[in-house]
């Protein structure tokens, strides 16, 4: 399937007015070459009332939204398309109460769920690791503490930094909270983040000497250039990333939840020269019906994407 998508937002209400509508564009999107059943794999189906697919082979009945980030939610899927525009056809998002307000939903806990579940559809399956030269950084969210030293935190979130150089520039970066700053968590995040064979920039952070894997080159401030910085891109993204969470969600985010809003940043961040909104929409849409089912006990009780050492 070409890429197609609305531009203005008249264009999406007169292209989705239908529950038809909604779900024959997320079948050509999750099945660009016909339905084929997800149980054995045979592609004749034929279709049936409400919206569901029969499979000539195993006779298995399926709805476009089964296996997606979608499944089993009681709401229309236009409230889940619009939801979808709203959060990608305004620059720096939408909060939940914005996104209440805008659809007229019923609470404001609807909302944040729908906000929650596309968040997670933003990480996109098998998606590429950061390659080249990359910056590596830590970063804290969360109100001041007194009496704490250097890196010490007691009740802050610590958030690993990793962004590709590009020349003077960025390319894509990734996000992850962290458990605490051992060597084992950053080797983690960086496993997670970078290809193996890139090259890692880091402070002098002790932790960081151990790393497996990369090429590591160290900076420490008082050894760099009068008017240097060490890890300019990284110190870019992190004050972006704290501007982001005070404007457009007032702060309120709490630390359990912060790897969600970490994803849509990092897919905002990444697709920042996108010269169409829309485009943005129909990449959300995609990942949507790739993205596998995030039940509510899921959302509402997240797993770290770099867990501490007691879990492994």
């Amino acid at each position: 399937m070409s890429e197609n998508y609305p531009t203005p937002l008249l264009d999406l209400e007169e292209r989705f007015a239908s529950e038809t509508a909604c779900r024959e564009y997320l079948e050509r999107l999750r099945w660009p070459n016909g339905f084929i059943c997800p149980q054995c794999g045979v592609a004749r189906a034929g279709r049936m009332q409400r919206g569901l697919w029969h499979c000539r082979g195993c006779h298995r009945q399926t709805s476009v939204l089964a296996g997606t980030v979608l499944q089993d939610s009681h709401l229309p899927v236009r409230i889940w398309f619009r939801s979808m525009w709203h959060i990608t056809s305004q620059k720096n998002g939408v909060s939940a109460l914005g996104l209440q307000r805008a659809l007229g939903l019923g609470s404001y806990r609807t909302a944040w769920l729908i906000l929650h579940k596309l968040r997670r559809a933003m990480v996109r399956p098998g998606r590429e690791r950061l390659h080249g030269v990359v910056e590596v950084d830590e970063a804290y969210w969360g109100a001041g503490e007194e009496g704490v030293i250097g890196r010490q935190t007691e009740t802050k979130a610590l958030v690993g930094v990793a962004v590709e150089v590009k020349g003077t520039g960025m390319g894509r970066i990734r996000l992850a909270t962290l458990p605490d700053l051992l060597g084992t968590t950053l080797q983690r995040f960086l496993d997670h983040a970078v290809e193996p064979g890139s090259t890692v920039r880091t402070d002098g952070l002790p932790a960081y000497g151990g790393m497996k894997g990369y090429r590591h080159e160290r900076q420490i401030q008082n050894r760099q250039p009068a008017g240097d910085h060490l890890l300019p891109h990284a110190h870019r993204v992190i004050s972006l990333l704290k501007r982001w969470l005070v404007g457009t969600h007032q702060g309120a985010v709490s630390h359990e939840h912060l790897d969600d809003y970490l994803a849509e940043f990092t897919f905002r961040f990444n697709r920042r020269m996108s010269a169409s909104r829309g485009k943005l929409f129909y990449r959300l849409v995609q990942q949507v019906a790739q993205v596998s089912p995030q039940p509510y006990e899921m959302v509402t009780n997240p797993q770290p994407i770099v867990p501490d050492e007691s879990s492994v």
